[in-house]
């Protein structure tokens, strides 16, 4: 946090209380004005999913079909002239990254092999699916030195927490399991309007092609912060916690409870988790907070929280809505309000075990698989802070998205967020020797979406990079296909030729990356 933001929020608060509250405890609050400014950015990021998709083609036509030196490619499988960009993808997936170590200077040298395996997989039904490829990463590891090396080996993927389970990545030394711990980036991306060039933030931005990751990694400063233990600060604040809801849910199916206050927007910074909806004025200080009462069948999340930092919110109104547009006053909606003072790292850490608990609840039931199999509750809490810091209410410049101060969308996003994580894992090289290591995932495509009406729907595109962020000294890299019975390579910059069986190649190390795009064979 910078120092000067911290000291601009943080004010003294009172001894603990509590007050049990069902009816209003103050005069009515002035007239509020709505804000749905967040909620008519995700409506417009909806609409332009395909529109906006193919406007992005239209807009660079000649990323569709590659440079002239493409053209032969178009429809067969020879070697490409190593310089063209291949397409630029509307969705894409990220490259496939070199190895690298924690440590600088390790005196290795490594001996490369990536393979993209396209044995097709199935639908539910048992149908075969042409989707994605397992990827196997293979490094020959040489210690030319009198004395063994050990290293942190770190193995780079850029995937979300929340897809990272699907990937079922494995690690291997000499062919054994060598299991792995996992580093987390921070989010990869930027920022972008919502569908108006005004200036605003309010949609992610997700990197959109491989010089966004080497704009990112090129430098090791990205590595450095994952490496390093992010803790929530210790500063105080006030929780108000909203509990033994009670609605006329019979009468009104969206039963609304609101909690309206006047604050100093210079003394008090308010972040909320479990609402459904925010207004203000900020030119008044009014505030208004409401949540649909939990009624046991929708899937709404019982834990509804206001986190005040600086001076207290003091008096607050209580009231009844008949639904979440908060006009319609209405009797019969009463909760039970609990104030006490804490610190931000201590409610961070209930509501991400809270957050934790529902994700799974609700989740793994549909057969979902939970990223918290391998992201510790401190490092999320540490990911959920650091958007708090970059980008939140935190920042000195926070971003549109979440200037709302609701926390449901930073701890869903800390696990939605594109990121590179890191595969860590040891290896011991012993002198004048050398130890084989593999990772292997399965890898999903860069593509375009159907409805796009882009030329290159159904093809699906795959990077690979050779050396962006490595430490590594590598002696030569070769790139490998197998099972390709299936699909047709339709541009490349490998030099594969499948119809005479040259299924495997020999890199250039100079030539920072490599592209392939293949299309599925129909039956």
């Amino acid at each position: 946090m910078k120092a000067e933001r911290l000291f601009q929020i943080l004010g003294l608060v009172d001894e603990s209380l509590i007050e049990e509250a069902d009816t209003a405890s103050s005069p009515a609050a002035v007239q509020r004005r709505p804000s749905w400014v967040r909620l008519l950015a995700a409506a417009a990021c909806l609409a332009v999913i395909c529109a906006g998709a193919w406007g992005l083609w239209q807009s660079n036509p000649g990323a569709g079909t590659g440079s002239p030196g493409d053209a032969a490619l178009a429809g067969g499988e020879s070697g490409g002239d190593g310089h063209s960009p291949g397409t630029a993808f509307l969705s894409y997936a990220g490259p496939v990254f070199p190895l690298t170590t924690a440590e600088a200077d390790t005196g290795l040298t490594a001996e490369r092999t990536v393979t993209w395996d396209f044995a097709p997989g199935s639908y539910e039904d048992g149908s075969p699916r042409q989707w994605g490829a397992q990827v196997t990463d293979s490094y020959t590891l040489t210690n030319p030195t009198d004395g063994g090396v050990t290293v942190n080996a770190l193995y780079p993927v850029p995937t979300s927490w929340l897809d990272f389970p699907g990937l079922n990545a494995a690690v291997t030394v000499d062919g054994g399991d060598a299991g792995f711990s996992v580093l987390s980036g921070g989010y990869a991306g930027g920022f972008r309007d919502a569908g108006e060039p005004d200036g605003s933030t309010w949609n992610l931005a997700p990197p959109d092609e491989w010089a966004d990751y080497q704009a990112l990694l090129a430098d090791g400063e990205y590595l450095s912060r994952a490496m390093e233990e992010t803790a929530v600060p210790e500063v105080p604040v006030t929780v108000y916690q909203f509990t033994d809801f009670a609605a006329p849910h019979e009468e009104y199916n969206a039963a609304t409870q609101a909690v309206t206050f006047t604050i100093d927007p210079e003394a008090t910074t308010v972040l909320s988790y479990g609402f459904n909806g925010v207004s203000w004025d900020t030119d008044r200080g009014w505030c208004q907070y409401s949540y649909f009462v939990p009624d046991g069948v929708r899937r709404e999340t019982e834990t509804k929280v206001l986190i005040v930092l600086g001076d207290d919110i003091g008096d607050y109104v209580l009231q009844g809505y008949a639904d979440g547009g908060c006009d319609q006053e209405i009797d019969g909606v009463s909760c039970t309000v609990t104030r006490r003072e804490t610190t931000l790292a201590d409610v961070l850490d209930l509501l991400c075990r809270a957050y934790q608990a529902e994700f799974e609840q609700f989740s793994l039931g549909r057969g979902q698989e939970s990223p918290f199999r391998y992201l510790s509750q401190a490092q999320y809490q540490g990911l959920v802070w650091q958007l708090l810091e970059q980008y939140g209410l935190f920042s000195d410049t926070p971003k549109d998205r979440y200037s709302d101060g609701r926390l449901d969308e930073i701890l869903m996003e800390a696990l939605s967020q594109e990121r590179v994580l890191y595969l860590s894992f040891p290896v011991t090289v012993p002198a004048g020797g050398s130890v084989t290591v593999a990772a292997s995932f399965w890898k999903e495509p860069s593509y375009d979406y159907g409805c796009s009406g882009s030329e290159n729907v159904g093809l699906q595109g795959y990077d690979l990079v050779t050396a962006l962020g490595s430490t590594l000294e590598f002696t030569g890299q070769t790139a490998a296909l197998v099972n390709t019975d299936t699909i047709e390579i339709v541009r490349q910059n490998l030099g594969f030729d499948l119809e005479n069986g040259v299924a495997q190649v020999s890199l250039d190390l100079a030539e920072p990356r490599y592209y392939l795009e293949i299309r599925p064979l129909e039956g």
